[in-house]
């Protein structure tokens, strides 16, 4: 398929023709063989111990556990914590890659994440309140010289391809499965 490991330093201070000479391949390919488009994305962790879970990562483990508020010390991720990375990562990836695109020159971008959550459903304090994030914030905060449209422009188009904010948006079903070891 492509070598994307092949996509260089110099690929990070790229203008929006080196993105679009390194990205027409590939959408050629996808109109061409639809099928080619669909990847499947794998993350595995194991259980650890403790009330810990080891997730590999192409760079590294990472080791989540409880956050604080729910018993953990602090000293391990929290899946909370990484699913708003996740969002940040995508959100500022895709934001670098539209800006890009659209020749809009950003000297400096900043993306943030906030989540709410109220701890009383995760640990089943009170059945009636919902585990998960209550609500979620995006932002960003930009220093460029583009205008007031052109910046709308990049963050709505940073919204409709940003892969996580879109997951979370839509809700997207998830498939639960179980394999029991024989002894």
């Amino acid at each position: 398929m492509f070598d994307l490991l092949a996509i260089s330093d110099d690929d990070l201070n790229m203008d929006a023709a080196s993105l679009r000479e390194i990205q027409r391949p590939i959408k050629d390919v996808y109109r061409d063989d639809p099928s080619q488009a669909l990847v499947v994305l794998r993350a595995q962790g194991t259980v650890g111990e403790g009330v810990t879970c080891s997730v590999t990562t192409g760079q590294a483990v990472a080791r989540a556990g409880l956050h604080p508020a729910s018993g953990g010390d602090g000293a391990s991720l929290c899946s909370g914590d990484m699913l708003l990375e996740a969002l940040v990562a995508c959100a500022g990836v895709t934001l670098a890659a539209v800006s890009t695109a659209l020749a809009i020159e950003l000297r400096s971008g900043d993306v943030t994440a906030e989540g709410d959550l109220d701890f009383r459903g995760t640990l089943g304090v009170d059945r009636d309140v919902p585990v998960g994030f209550r609500s979620v914030r995006l932002a960003f905060e930009l220093d460029t010289d583009a205008s007031d449209d052109e910046v709308d422009k990049l963050i709505a188009l940073t919204e409709r391809y940003c892969v996580v904010y879109q997951t979370i948006m839509g809700g997207t079903a998830v498939e639960v499965s179980h394999t029991r070891l024989a002894h």
